[in-house]
């Protein structure tokens, strides 16, 4: 059991320690089993919290609203879920987000997760992801142009 994904577990005081172990160790007496605690400070890889950098926001919401309408485009809230794309966020400025496929003339359709096997792609959504990638990329090179010496 992972506790605590996406934080620096070395910064987790002494004290929350001792009481996290006795809380876990304890509910483990109610069932009448054993748990050990460990923190792992030694080991790597934790996985840091995924960050949206701010101005990819805003590259992100003018492509998305100029592209699908800003009535389509949604802020959600914080998950607590890890995510290796943090791991690109330490070196690079990054942007995750999510493309909803709701299927609003299906009332019976499955809200599944994704990682659930009852999950059902809804594959009208896919060009509409397809632009959305394409659009952002197009228009953050050209509001950015890079630096890149050709090959010949």
């Amino acid at each position: 059991m992972h506790l605590f994904p996406g934080c620096d577990r070395s910064k987790i005081p002494r004290r929350s320690r001792l009481v996290l172990s006795q809380v876990i160790s304890g509910q483990a007496a109610v069932q009448r089993c054993n748990a050990t605690v460990r923190f792992n400070d030694e080991e790597k890889p934790f996985f840091p919290a995924t960050i949206n950098n701010g101005e990819l926001h805003e590259h992100f919401r003018n492509v998305a609203g100029n592209l699908l309408g800003m009535d389509k485009v949604n802020n959600m809230q914080p998950l607590m879920g890890a995510e290796d794309f943090s791991f690109y966020q330490e070196v690079i400025p990054g942007y995750f987000f999510f493309v909803g496929m709701k299927n609003i003339n299906s009332l019976h359709e499955s809200r599944a997760g994704s990682h659930s096997p009852y999950f059902k792609v809804n594959e009208d959504v896919l060009p509409y992801g397809a632009a959305l990638y394409a659009s952002l990329a197009t228009g953050y090179l050209l509001k950015y142009p890079q630096d890149v010496t050709l090959i010949s």
